[in-house]
């Protein structure tokens, strides 16, 4: 019996995780479109992998018309969606500020994009999958989502874990839970990945630190992250729905 091809969105493709989880999907003989801002970078993604498989989509996915014209370019290209995996990651200009230093109006924006961008682009790829009586859709959430950062790992240092990072990955883990839950019976599953730390060039003492609380590798690399997400996308994963696995190296225990 032939396989069928799949065909998977991810949002924020352009960056790390969702990149490493289209190359992989690729390489599978499955069919990717890549939605990110960021019109350089999926340039130079479309012309590096350089297959038929691939569609790249430039757009700002915190717009509703946006997420439907999304919707609307993968099926004009692909025929159908499968699943979608939601890697975006807009941050507003203030991005980053402790907790004493933080403006109401980035508070505002970064929330509005990250969390409520979240809930619109869920409602509108949810409709889709309603209608087409299946679908598979993977949100990202983070450990800072499940527990409270270890702040001894940014003392003096030039980093921060911002609250409404805490605040917003727990709501997508809770918007994870709540539409598993509200859209049952209708062959869909929403589930999410709460990754630990990744390696970005961080100081030396901060890996450190980082790894002192962590089983063996400490900081990940976007491939662990990859994996995990892979597995949910499988028919493997069939019956897991509306859970949040931690992916940490031992950091959450």
């Amino acid at each position: 019996m032939k396989k069928k091809i799949k065909i998977t969105i991810i949002t924020g493709g352009a960056g790390r995780i969702g990149l490493n989880l289209a190359k992989y999907l690729i390489s599978k003989k499955e069919k990717v479109v890549i939605a990110d801002i960021n019109k350089q970078k999926l340039l130079k993604i479309k012309k590096e992998i350089n297959s038929t498989r691939l569609e790249t989509f430039c757009t700002d996915l915190s717009i509703k018309k946006n997420i439907d014209k999304l919707i609307n370019f993968t099926l004009k290209k692909f025929g159908t969606i499968d699943s979608a995996v939601l890697c975006s990651y807009p941050t507003s200009k203030g991005w980053g500020a402790k907790i004493e230093n933080l403006e109401e109006k980035y508070l505002y924006e970064d929330l509005q994009k990250q969390l409520g961008g979240t809930i619109i682009f869920c409602q509108r790829i949810l409709k889709y999958f309603i209608k087409s009586k299946k679908g598979n859709l993977v949100l990202v959430s983070s450990i800072q989502g499940i527990q409270a950062p270890k702040f001894d790992h940014y003392k003096n240092l030039k980093m921060n874990s911002p609250i409404e990072y805490s605040a917003i990955k727990a709501g997508i883990i809770s918007i994870t839970k709540y539409l598993s839950k509200y859209y049952k019976k209708n062959n869909i599953r929403v589930n999410c990945v709460s990754p630990g730390g990744i390696e970005d060039n961080q100081p030396k003492i901060f890996k450190s630190r980082y790894k002192a609380s962590c089983n063996s590798k400490g900081l990940l690399n976007p491939t662990d992250i990859v994996n995990l997400i892979i597995f949910l996308l499988s028919a493997e994963s069939r019956y897991i729905n509306g859970q949040n696995l931690v992916i940490d190296d031992g950091w959450s225990l």
